[in-house]
């Protein structure tokens, strides 16, 4: 009841992981994957992934910000190996299906077409069927770690929402 709006920005749900009732999803091998990375080396993954798909840095015309990633890399390496490593499992294998259509409240999907990490089609599209009073906004070219690459575009749609 002290709920009022809600909004989604590059969110995992409803389901990440690839099942047959969730075909598009990705396979366990990608969970497994970056599993192995926060065992084997933690400090390089958190190196590779906010220099390549997270901020879409990866990306040939991708204007790089080193700080970025080195504050990802400084975040990353002040959390706990065993939080990540159970983190994994809980952003990729849980399906939030029911939780997504218990939302009545006016919800903002907010998405990147170009999301390498939480794909689309699998997340931002299925989501704002679930929820019972969504809008989905799609914003063209936009990577993962979109809040960080295009604060201002996102700020402003936020508050736009937010006073609407």
């Amino acid at each position: 009841g002290r709920v009022a709006k809600a909004v989604l920005v590059s969110a995992v749900p409803p389901l990440m992981l690839k099942t047959e009732t969730n075909p598009g999803g990705l396979p366990m091998e990608v969970f497994d994957g970056i599993r192995q990375g926060v065992a084997e080396n933690r400090a390089q993954l958190f190196v590779d992934f906010p220099t390549g798909p997270f901020y879409g840095f990866n990306r040939p015309d991708a204007k790089v910000y080193p700080g970025v990633i080195q504050n990802w890399w400084r975040q990353g390496m002040m959390g706990s190996a065993k939080a990540h490593y159970d983190g994994i499992k809980a952003f990729s294998e849980t399906d939030q299906t029911e939780d997504l259509k218990a939302i009545t409240v006016p919800t903002l999907v907010m998405h990147g077409d170009d999301d390498q990490v939480v794909p689309i089609d699998n997340a931002g599209k299925l989501s704002v069927k679930l929820v019972q009073n969504g809008t989905l906004k799609v914003y063209q070219g936009y990577p993962h770690g979109m809040l960080t690459t295009h604060a201002d575009v996102l700020n402003a749609d936020l508050l736009a929402f937010v006073q609407a």
